[in-house]
Protein backbone atom coordinates (compact mmCIF):
# COMPACT_ATOMS: atom_id res chain seq x y z
CA UNK A 1 0.00 0.00 0.00
CA UNK A 2 2.92 2.18 0.95
CA UNK A 3 4.22 1.75 -2.10
CA UNK A 4 1.66 2.24 -4.49
CA UNK A 5 1.01 5.85 -2.36
CA UNK A 6 4.51 6.93 -2.65
CA UNK A 7 4.25 5.66 -6.88
CA UNK A 8 1.51 8.14 -6.88
CA UNK A 9 3.46 10.95 -5.25
CA UNK A 10 5.96 11.13 -7.31
CA UNK A 11 4.01 10.46 -10.42
CA UNK A 12 2.34 13.53 -9.44
CA UNK A 13 5.62 15.47 -8.85
CA UNK A 14 6.87 14.49 -12.01
CA UNK A 15 3.55 15.76 -13.81
CA UNK A 16 3.24 19.48 -12.12
CA UNK A 17 7.39 19.60 -13.21
CA UNK A 18 6.70 18.90 -16.45
CA UNK A 19 3.82 20.95 -16.93
CA UNK A 20 5.59 24.23 -15.46
CA UNK A 21 8.21 24.00 -18.15
CA UNK A 22 6.20 23.50 -21.05
CA UNK A 23 4.36 26.47 -19.12
CA UNK A 24 7.55 28.75 -19.09
CA UNK A 25 8.05 27.47 -22.71
CA UNK A 26 5.24 28.55 -24.25
CA UNK A 27 4.68 31.80 -22.56
CA UNK A 28 8.64 32.99 -23.78
CA UNK A 29 7.62 32.03 -27.62
CA UNK A 30 4.10 33.86 -27.34
CA UNK A 31 5.39 36.63 -25.45
CA UNK A 32 8.53 37.48 -28.24
CA UNK A 33 7.97 36.17 -31.68
CA UNK A 34 11.04 38.55 -32.56
CA UNK A 35 13.65 36.38 -31.05
CA UNK A 36 16.49 34.91 -33.03
CA UNK A 37 18.50 35.44 -35.71
CA UNK A 38 17.63 37.41 -38.73
CA UNK A 39 19.61 38.53 -41.44
CA UNK A 40 19.66 42.10 -43.15
CA UNK A 41 17.92 42.04 -46.66
CA UNK A 42 17.90 45.55 -47.47
CA UNK A 43 17.84 48.99 -45.61
CA UNK A 44 16.71 52.52 -46.89
CA UNK A 45 18.16 55.91 -45.10
CA UNK A 46 15.85 59.27 -45.89
CA UNK A 47 17.18 62.56 -44.55
CA UNK A 48 16.00 65.11 -45.34
CA UNK A 49 15.56 64.97 -49.53
CA UNK A 50 18.08 62.07 -49.56
CA UNK A 51 16.91 58.69 -50.42
CA UNK A 52 19.69 55.90 -49.84
CA UNK A 53 18.87 51.90 -50.54
CA UNK A 54 21.41 49.51 -49.44
CA UNK A 55 21.43 46.17 -50.86
CA UNK A 56 22.65 44.30 -48.29
CA UNK A 57 22.86 40.84 -50.37
CA UNK A 58 25.85 42.13 -52.10
CA UNK A 59 28.70 42.36 -51.50
CA UNK A 60 28.38 42.04 -47.62
CA UNK A 61 26.08 40.52 -45.24
CA UNK A 62 24.58 41.23 -41.58
CA UNK A 63 23.06 39.80 -39.00
CA UNK A 64 21.00 40.90 -35.51
CA UNK A 65 20.47 38.43 -33.13
CA UNK A 66 17.85 39.19 -30.55
CA UNK A 67 16.97 37.33 -26.96
CA UNK A 68 14.70 38.14 -24.07
CA UNK A 69 16.50 40.89 -23.72
CA UNK A 70 19.55 42.42 -25.93
CA UNK A 71 20.09 42.55 -29.70
CA UNK A 72 23.01 42.79 -31.52
CA UNK A 73 24.08 43.86 -34.98
CA UNK A 74 27.28 42.55 -37.29
CA UNK A 75 27.61 43.90 -40.51
CA UNK A 76 31.11 42.74 -42.85
CA UNK A 77 32.01 43.30 -46.34
CA UNK A 78 32.60 39.55 -48.05
CA UNK A 79 36.51 40.17 -49.43
CA UNK A 80 37.54 40.27 -45.50
CA UNK A 81 38.46 43.72 -45.91
CA UNK A 82 40.49 43.92 -48.76
CA UNK A 83 37.95 44.96 -51.50
CA UNK A 84 37.60 48.56 -52.56
CA UNK A 85 34.91 49.28 -50.36
CA UNK A 86 35.62 47.63 -46.39
CA UNK A 87 33.03 47.16 -43.97
CA UNK A 88 32.73 45.96 -40.34
CA UNK A 89 30.26 47.42 -37.79
CA UNK A 90 28.85 45.76 -34.40
CA UNK A 91 26.49 46.74 -31.81
CA UNK A 92 24.12 46.00 -29.59
CA UNK A 93 22.45 46.62 -25.98
CA UNK A 94 19.24 46.19 -25.05
CA UNK A 95 15.98 46.70 -26.09
CA UNK A 96 12.30 46.90 -24.84
CA UNK A 97 9.37 45.53 -27.04
CA UNK A 98 5.44 47.11 -26.67
CA UNK A 99 3.28 45.71 -28.87
CA UNK A 100 4.60 46.77 -31.91
CA UNK A 101 6.73 49.43 -30.85
CA UNK A 102 10.32 48.36 -30.26
CA UNK A 103 13.43 50.48 -28.66
CA UNK A 104 16.95 49.94 -29.22
CA UNK A 105 19.34 51.54 -26.09
CA UNK A 106 23.08 50.91 -28.32
CA UNK A 107 25.28 50.29 -25.43
CA UNK A 108 28.19 48.99 -27.66
CA UNK A 109 29.35 50.09 -30.79
CA UNK A 110 32.62 50.16 -33.26
CA UNK A 111 31.47 53.71 -34.02
CA UNK A 112 31.77 54.73 -30.30
CA UNK A 113 29.82 58.06 -30.96
CA UNK A 114 26.70 56.23 -31.87
CA UNK A 115 26.47 54.59 -27.93
CA UNK A 116 24.20 55.36 -25.15
CA UNK A 117 21.58 56.94 -27.70
CA UNK A 118 18.10 55.11 -27.93
CA UNK A 119 16.26 54.66 -31.03
CA UNK A 120 12.54 53.99 -31.58
CA UNK A 121 11.14 51.76 -33.84
CA UNK A 122 7.83 49.89 -35.33
CA UNK A 123 8.24 46.45 -36.42
CA UNK A 124 5.98 43.71 -38.32
CA UNK A 125 6.61 40.66 -38.71
CA UNK A 126 4.86 38.76 -41.63
CA UNK A 127 6.14 34.64 -41.69
CA UNK A 128 9.35 34.60 -41.57
CA UNK A 129 10.04 38.44 -42.87
CA UNK A 130 10.88 41.22 -39.88
CA UNK A 131 10.18 45.07 -41.23
CA UNK A 132 11.71 47.83 -38.45
CA UNK A 133 11.27 51.34 -38.88
CA UNK A 134 11.62 54.53 -37.25
CA UNK A 135 14.09 57.47 -36.60
CA UNK A 136 17.61 57.64 -35.86
CA UNK A 137 18.62 60.97 -34.26
CA UNK A 138 21.91 62.27 -33.01
CA UNK A 139 21.80 66.10 -33.05
CA UNK A 140 25.58 65.69 -32.36
CA UNK A 141 26.37 63.85 -35.00
CA UNK A 142 23.59 65.88 -37.45
CA UNK A 143 22.06 62.39 -38.03
CA UNK A 144 18.21 62.92 -38.15
CA UNK A 145 16.98 60.03 -40.69
CA UNK A 146 14.58 57.47 -40.81
CA UNK A 147 15.64 54.22 -41.24
CA UNK A 148 13.30 51.39 -42.62
CA UNK A 149 14.94 48.10 -42.50
CA UNK A 150 14.08 44.54 -44.13
CA UNK A 151 15.06 41.15 -42.04
CA UNK A 152 14.33 37.59 -42.96
CA UNK A 153 14.63 34.88 -39.92
CA UNK A 154 17.74 32.66 -40.26
CA UNK A 155 16.78 29.26 -40.41
CA UNK A 156 16.98 27.27 -37.29
CA UNK A 157 16.34 30.31 -35.01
Amino acid sequence: MRTKIGLVIIAVILLSCKNKANKTESKEDALLPIVGTWQLISGTTIQKKDTVVTDYTKNQKAIKIINGTHFCFLIHDLTKGKGASPVFSVGGGNYTLVGDKYTEDLEYCNDRQWENHKFDFTVTINNDTLTQKGIEKIDSLGVNRINIEKYIRVKGS
